[in-house]
């Protein structure tokens, strides 16, 4: 039996009207013979649901479909292969630590700043996966959506690595601080970019380098986010481990401090803390960023 789904429904940041619920179907069962991720692309040019920069919102159009399937909306065809995990990242001498170089952080400049993403240099992705993983607390992550990857260079030497992506859907103390009422921040939440890893390296131990990385890479973002996805984001958020660290650096690149998550994480269901509390700061990257982003 199929679950009638009335709409309007949001799914990855797009509402979907009940008329556009039934077309979605409509175009799925009429393509028997098509594998997902043809069927996400024909019903991207559909409803014509791209990224700013005209390119087809396909990963998140499956996304939406394997939601719609999971509620019996819809029968999605078989998977043609099963689901994989991220391969592990073999650790090298490449990434061996080393002596750090002679600088002093007025040294470091915009231009500084290595962008890794979209510039097909395989083997740059690999060598700032390698250290995410060997280095950062967190280790490597797989970027979703749009997002851009930093080495920091002094002269030929690497000294850092930076990456900023997609913002997250919901998170309390950022939006109370926006003004956000949920339509709005369905409607503008592309315009907040998450700064998901930063990693000076261990053997460098630089004061007041790191807020010096931080203020550079918010005069540096803009521009290459623009260049690849055809439009400036207007904030920057990061989430800090409350338990390991205090965001010291942050405070010290004018970076906000707005609260406190909860604990709970994205996948929690029975509003039970299981992870680590965050500290949320948050840094505009225009004058009015606050004000524009509150409005729908």
């Amino acid at each position: 039996m199929k679950d009638e789904l009335q709409g309007p429904l949001t799914l990855r940041g797009r509402v979907f009207s009940h008329e556009e619920l039934l077309r979605v179907r409509a175009i799925v069962e009429a393509s028997p013979d098509k594998h997902r991720y043809a069927l996400s692309k024909m019903i991207c040019e559909a409803l014509d649901w791209r990224q700013a920069n005209g390119r087809l919102k396909d990963r998140s159009c499956r996304d939406a479909l394997l939601r719609l399937h999971e509620r019996g909306f819809l029968q999605l065809p078989p998977r043609r292969r099963a689901p994989t995990h991220r391969r592990p990242i073999t650790i090298t001498d490449k990434t061996a630590p080393r002596m750090p170089p002679a600088l002093v952080p007025r040294d470091i400049s915009t231009a500084s700043f290595d962008i890794i993403t979209g510039q097909r240099r395989r083997a740059d992705e690999a060598l700032w996966n390698e250290y995410v993983e060997r280095y950062h607390y967190l280790g490597y992550g797989v970027p979703v959506g749009p997002h851009i990857k930093y080495f920091v260079r002094h002269r030929d030497q690497i000294i850092a690595c930076l990456a900023f992506a997609g913002a997250a859907w919901k998170v309390a103390p950022r939006d109370q601080w926006i003004g956000w009422s949920q339509e709005t921040r369905e409607a503008n939440l592309h315009f907040v970019v998450n700064n998901t890893r930063f990693l000076i390296f261990p053997w460098i131990r630089l004061p007041n380098l790191a807020s010096r990385l931080l203020s550079l890479a918010t005069k540096r973002l803009p521009n290459d986010w623009h260049r690849l996805y055809a439009y400036r984001p207007l904030m920057l958020e990061t989430f800090v481990n409350a338990d390991l660290h205090k965001g010291i650096c942050y405070r010290a690149a004018n970076w906000v401090c707005v609260g406190r998550t909860q604990g709970r994480g994205k996948m929690d269901r029975k509003h039970q803390a299981r992870i680590p509390q965050k500290l949320v700061f948050l840094h505009p990257l225009d004058r009015g960023a606050r004000e524009m982003l509150g409005t729908s």
